[in-house]
């Protein structure tokens, strides 16, 4: 059998790896989108590098558009199979792919406008809703923790990845020309320990490994805890400058993981007197899917629901739904909290907000989570003193802060232990996937270290034969 990395091969979106075996069949684990890369970002969105016409299936690990992003352009283009994945995944998917769809239609109307007035081609969406109302048709729900035969001789087993709600690391049992391989994708690996879910779950001994690498080189090990690093962050912007707090956060698990610290805050009596929007219409349905599966919560939240019915509500808050609202933010000049999408600051209304309050000191950009380098995030993150948002440039004047310990990514720490259930002298290759270069290579040590002995970084569209 053939393994090629037509995504999230030395950078850590557009998820995409191609399994061949023998007989023709093609399973594709993950179909993400390639996001904050750049001018180069489009291109790449829209050259798979492989056939979609001849994928067999294809298995999703979970719902964050880098890994489920491009699934409608992929049916669109021709793929006709099953799309396996937990039944949390599938109805995270379904309003992130929708809203993946609005996204792209409303950008490219913007910038098309500029566009216009330029004399520049005019910017045409991946997909639309239309598509991924086809697109969800194909799926199929698995359980946890059970054995699901593809096909004869090809077995699925997912277990939980603690990363977010219903995402699960995905094992493979082939059996091809009288052998047996056991291929393991880790998907995205969570916390031990996590605010809201359970920890990452062991998995039996596998020959082939994908494992992800985003935080390959580093440690989550903040000095407070998250809830009083928020609390010291909100007292200095809104209490002590006046001014306004921009989250950018992911719709799905980090918005959740921010609402439940300000409600524990709350229950202790220490959340500041504030008005607090989530403006993301997207993150008030993924609340309630989160709620609709309270089976993935761990025992800290199980305690807190005895006495709280609600642990993503408090008071002050307020979910933002029109676009009219959203922009009405912008024109009031009292201190307030704004928590809105992308988490990389990359697309949505977030983008807006950093727009309309960067050039003022008495207001703070709050990073809760991880951003490619390139994207406006990762830029503001570095401490770049000029950005370009919507293809304007922007002096950096308000603060830029960022909580590392919020990460859904596990740090090398997790990614080790996650891999603590194997021995390495039956793993005959370690792939690292989703991460930087030179993340990958610093990692690579740390894991050759644990006595596993071929670790490997492929390049993007490169082709192994297991």
């Amino acid at each position: 059998m053939k393994l090629a990395f037509h995504g999230a091969a030395q950078n850590v979106t557009g998820s995409k790896h191609l399994i061949t075996l023998n007989n023709g069949t093609k399973i594709l684990l993950d179909c993400g989108m390639f996001q904050g890369l750049g001018e180069d970002t489009d291109e790449m969105n829209e050259e798979f590098g492989f056939d979609p016409t001849e994928v067999t299936y294809m298995i999703l690990s979970h719902a964050h558009i880098d890994h489920c992003g491009l699934i409608p352009l992929l049916v669109g283009q021709g793929f006709t199979g099953n799309i396996y994945c937990t039944e949390p995944t599938m109805d995270l998917a379904r309003i992130l792919m929708m809203d993946s769809a609005r996204i792209q239609v409303q950008d490219s109307e913007y910038s098309n406008r500029h566009r216009v007035q330029k004399g520049l081609p005019l910017l045409e969406p991946l997909y639309t809703e239309d598509n991924v109302i086809e697109a969800l048709r194909q799926f199929k729900i698995v359980e946890y923790n059970t054995d699901f035969e593809i096909e004869p001789r090809v077995t699925l087993h997912l277990t939980d990845a603690g990363h977010i709600i219903g995402s699960a690391a995905v094992h493979l049992t082939i059996l091809e020309d009288g052998k047996m391989t056991q291929i393991t994708f880790s998907g995205d690996v969570g916390r031990y320990g996590d605010l809201l879910l359970k920890s990452p779950q062991p998995f039996s001994q596998a020959d082939v490994i994908l494992l992800e690498s985003t935080y390959g080189d580093s440690l989550h090990k903040d000095l407070e805890p998250t809830e009083e690093q928020l609390a010291e962050v909100i007292h200095q912007t809104c209490i002590v400058k006046n001014g306004k707090l921009i989250i950018p956060a992911f719709s799905v698990g980090r918005t959740q993981e921010i609402l439940y610290a300000l409600n524990a805050l709350e229950l202790k009596g220490k959340l500041p007197d504030l008005q607090y929007y989530v403006d993301s219409p997207l993150s008030l349905k993924a609340t309630q899917v989160l709620k609709d599966h309270s089976e993935v919560f761990n025992k800290d939240v199980e305690e807190v629901l005895k006495i709280d019915d609600d642990i993503f509500s408090f008071k002050g808050l307020k979910f933002i739904e029109l676009v009219e609202e959203s922009k009405a933010l912008n024109n009031d000049p009292r201190p307030c909290v704004i928590i809105s999408s992308s988490g990389m600051a990359e697309a949505g209304r977030v983008k807006h907000h950093i727009r309309n309050n960067i050039n003022n000191q008495k207001n703070t950009i709050l990073m809760v989570g991880y951003c490619e380098p390139s994207s406006l995030g990762g830029k503001l993150l570095a401490g770049k003193p000029f950005v370009q948002i919507f293809g304007e440039e922007f002096s950096v004047q308000a603060e830029v802060r960022s909580i590392k310990s919020m990460s859904a990514h596990g740090d090398y720490e997790d990614l080790l232990r996650f891999l603590s259930c194997q021995d390495p002298e039956h793993v005959k290759k370690v792939f690292l996937v989703h991460g930087e270069l030179d993340v990958q290579q610093k990692f690579r040590n740390r894991i050759l270290e644990k006595g596993f002995k071929s670790v490997n970084i492929p390049e993007r569209h490169q082709e192994v034969e297991l």
